[in-house]
């Protein structure tokens, strides 16, 4: 009974957001996240102080999975936002930089809570309002007869990765092979229920990212010598192919659950050898050229089978059977019995072999319609090609949410700039119906307002890591950039053209810098040429998704009074 302490009371804070080291730490995670921002973003390393792997990222998914904080503030900051990653793919910066600045204004503001958390909820109902509708100023139709939007859109997911350490022309070139693969997983003219494909990324490192490529089908580790010579002695087309997800190897404890009886005496081993030569009987006698199976295949029945011409895949793992499945139209089967229904075997046009650096991998080539394909994504080393894998990934993701919104919002911080003078106009001409609506004072209502447009303009502002200036200009609203040593006379010849690429400067053009006053004005619509196109573009679905969670998080964070934690 010595060694028992007794039971702490749980720490109770009052007024977390004026608390000086919550505050603290909320600055810390701010500056964190806003280093990382866009495509000239910095690199974290994240290391266990305890030691293990080495992380180098500037991707939220997996900086903030990697990184931990006992304030559960911050906890449900990075869980909201982990949470929108999950969904959309995208933004997760974003979200977590816009939260951190409404939070922050608001406090600037002075407002008590309830008036800061109103204001927010009505300004943030504009915005979503506006995004939808079909004259909003920073949101592109896509269009499905040319590639060039999605590759734009593509291109803007993966540069925003600085440490994938790609070159213009190497994101230029994932970004392409981007849409080829996501354009073969999406069925034409299928009847009745659309079912999407997937595509299978297969990483190989120390090669160059030019080398990767995107083919139709399902590339499989095929490191046997023997599968060579039983490819080349495959005539017949199609190829039936057989799938098994149950243990092949022979071994008692592979058979799975339940009660084994043996008589005395009796050779289990033997007998289950028997059996496994018997279902390889039954699937020669059934023509079957393609044998698969996601675990261990015995020596013996291996070597029947290559003996008899048919080719054998084994320890293909859980994450292709789907996949081959979905390719094949062959369903899994489960069982070592000997009899296979007809309705499982699955079929494959035909078979090749690819050598990948070290890599030699069987192609397994679609029967009709390839809805599944394989990216093979080449990097120089580990650290980069696990970043450009993560990239891929989220890009696929991106081009799929567009098949629902065939839309796309003005990248390079021109939607939030844009947004933030639509806000201010908005609202100027609206200010006594807002403030009795919200049941707060004109002045209350402004402040609020203002804050909430400051919040948009400092995440486009953080896009800048190089100690420029951030501008928008008095017309259309979109953001530009001003190196730091361009002095005010050379100003219209450095600025070139805005964040999204949709602008040139022209002389007389009237600017002012991000989060400096101005006189309210109606951003004018944009007169779009055909020959311009937009160089960045953002996921409309998810950006209107962020922009909702990170005001709603905020709103919650604001509306904290106490936090109770158990220290025992």
């Amino acid at each position: 009974m010595s060694r028992l302490t007794k039971k702490s009371p749980s720490l109770c804070t009052d007024l977390p957001l004026d608390n000086p080291d919550i505050c603290h730490k909320f600055n810390v995670l701010r500056q964190l996240l806003k280093s990382c921002f866009g495509p000239s973003g910095r690199l974290k390393q994240v290391h266990n102080n305890i030691g293990g792997h080495v992380i180098t990222t500037s991707t939220s998914s997996v900086l903030l999975q990697a990184i931990s904080s006992s304030q559960p503030l911050i906890k449900l900051i990075t869980t909201s936002v982990l949470n929108h990653v999950s969904r959309f793919s995208d933004c997760g910066l974003f979200t977590a930089i816009l939260c951190l600045a409404v939070i922050d204004q608001a406090k600037q503001s002075g407002l008590r809570g309830n008036v800061a958390i109103s204001v927010n909820k009505h300004l943030l109902g504009m915005c979503t309002s506006y995004l939808h509708q079909e004259d909003c100023g920073c949101k592109v139709k896509l269009d499905f007869c040319s590639s060039q939007d999605l590759i734009t859109l593509a291109w803007s997911v993966i540069s925003s990765k600085p440490a994938c350490v790609l070159t213009e022309l190497e994101a230029l070139y994932i970004s392409k092979l981007a849409v080829q693969a996501f354009v073969l997983t999406v069925p034409c003219d299928s009847p009745g229920k659309v079912s999407l494909g997937k595509i299978v990324t297969v990483s190989v490192e120390g090669h160059p990212v030019l080398d990767s490529a995107v083919f139709p089908g399902l590339l499989v580790d095929a490191p046997d010598v023997f599968c060579l010579s039983d490819v080349e002695n495959l005539h017949s087309n199609p190829l039936r192919m057989v799938l098994f997800r149950v243990s092949l190897s022979g071994d008692l404890f592979e058979l799975g659950d339940g009660t084994l009886e043996a008589h005395q005496g009796a050779d289990t081993d033997s007998q289950i050898l028997d059996q496994l030569l018997e279902l390889g009987e039954r699937v020669v006698k059934d023509e079957v050229k393609l044998f698969v199976c996601q675990k261990v295949i015995h020596p013996v029945l291996q070597q029947y089978l290559r003996r008899h011409g048919v080719v054998v895949i084994e320890r293909l793992g859980i994450a292709l059977m789907e996949p081959l499945s979905q390719l094949t139209g062959a369903q899994p089967v489960a069982t070592l019995q000997t009899t296979i229904p007809a309705k499982a075997y699955g079929q494959v046009k035909d078979l090749s072999m690819r050598q990948f650096g070290s890599k030699t991998m069987l192609h397994l080539y679609p029967p009709g319609e390839p809805a599944i394909c394989t990216m093979i994504l080449c990097h120089r080393n580990e650290t980069m090609l696990s970043e450009l894998k993560v990239a891929c990934q989220k890009t696929e993701h991106v081009l799929r949410l567009t098949l629902r919104e065939p839309s796309a919002l003005l990248g390079g911080g021109c939607t939030e700039t844009h947004l933030a003078a639509y806000i201010r106009n908005k609202s100027m001409n609206k200010v006594p119906e807002a403030a009795s609506l919200l049941g707060c004072s004109q002045r209350e209502y402004l402040l609020g307002m203002q804050a909430f447009c400051r919040s948009l303009e400092s995440v486009a502002e953080v896009l800048e890591h190089s100690g420029g200036n951030s501008l928008m200009d008095l017309t259309h609203a979109h953001h530009w950039t001003l190196p730091a040593d361009v002095v005010e006379a050379q100003r219209e010849d450095a600025l070139g053209s805005c964040g999204c690429g949709l602008l040139e400067s022209q002389p007389g053009e009237k600017w002012t810098f991000l989060n400096s006053k101005y006189s309210e004005f109606c951003p004018a619509p944009l007169s779009r040429k055909a020959t311009v196109q937009p160089r960045v573009l953002d996921s409309f679905a998810a950006k209107i998704n962020a922009l909702q969670v990170a005001v709603e998080t905020a709103n919650l964070v604001l509306d904290v009074r106490y936090i109770i934690q158990d220290v025992n």
